[in-house]
């Protein structure tokens, strides 16, 4: 296919051509980025009528999650003809489940007929990134016996390794995964259900922080958890994406250069800098 990109040690290409990332000279929907990115959300970056900036980002166990991606055919940039087909934000998500090809009782949307008032936002029992985390008496932050009962079971996001996963199902096992189904929306969405049941242990199609514990195992036979999370050094780029408005967090036209206002390489600094250690840290 193409230029004959993708043979190993290449990054994957769509077309098979040489590697195209998001650039300011790219012409929108026909001339666009060729890779396939695998985007966490790690922070904000946020101004006061475009002056005060000022940016938090954190990268740990706990923010190496990606989010639904079978929201992605309903951003506007994953084909080239999403945005003229009206698309964007067709399929909206804000309740958990595995997506359209999701196991269990299928409700009126993409959430397995997950209960909105159990597994949704509920205001009396609002979100805490905090409740991901293991908790003990010994920690000045989370200073509480740990109990698994009391973490977050209303996730929408996965592990980034379990959304490579789902996008190798995609894009590279056309002979191993459904080599009968040409059709890119359709093997997302049946890859995201079958990847999420792999690890998801109480078949509501949600991957929720005890399941997908760092020091845990899943799948059968069950394997290490580790290999959900892709470690932060494999990650080379960064983007500051567009506002968001909707509620939702897959970039509106991504992975098309319309979803950023800024993007770029990473670049390694050594010796490394604790750059908000000791004076901007958490203190409480």
């Amino acid at each position: 296919m193409g230029s004959h990109n993708n043979v190993p040690g290449q990054i994957f290409t769509r077309d098979g051509n040489a590697v195209h990332f998001p650039s300011a000279t790219d012409h929108f929907p026909d001339q666009v980025t060729n890779v396939v990115p695998i985007q966490l959300s790690l922070g904000a970056y946020n101004c006061l009528q475009q002056s005060d900036c000022h940016s938090y980002w954190e990268f740990n166990q706990y923010t190496d999650w990606v989010f639904p991606q079978y929201e992605l055919p309903f951003t506007g940039g994953f084909d080239n003809d999403d945005f003229a087909q009206g698309k964007v934000a067709f399929l909206s998500s804000v309740v958990p489940g595995s997506g359209p090809s999701g196991t269990g009782p299928k409700g009126p949307g993409p959430t397995d007929g997950n209960d909105p008032t159990i597994v949704g936002d509920n205001p009396d029992n609002p979100r805490d990134p905090d409740r991901l985390l293991n908790t003990s008496p010994s920690d000045p932050d989370r200073g509480m016996v740990n109990n698994d009962d009391h973490k977050e079971k209303r996730l929408r996001f996965i592990p980034s390794g379990l959304a490579n996963e789902i996008l190798l199902d995609v894009y590279v096992r056309v002979a191993s995964f459904e080599p009968g189904m040409l059709d890119k929306e359709q093997r997302l969405f049946d890859a995201y259900a079958k990847e999420v049941a792999k690890v998801d242990q109480n078949g509501n199609g949600i991957v929720d922080a005890v399941e997908a514990d760092l020091e845990g195992t899943s799948d059968n036979p069950p394997q290490s958890n580790d290999r959900l999370f892709i470690p932060a050094t494999q990650f080379n780029r960064l983007a500051v994406t567009r506002e968001i408005n909707d509620s939702l967090l897959a970039p509106r036209f991504a992975p098309s250069q319309r979803a950023w206002v800024l993007s770029g390489n990473l670049v390694p600094v050594s010796p490394t800098v604790n750059a908000s250690i000791p004076q901007d840290a958490d203190n409480r």
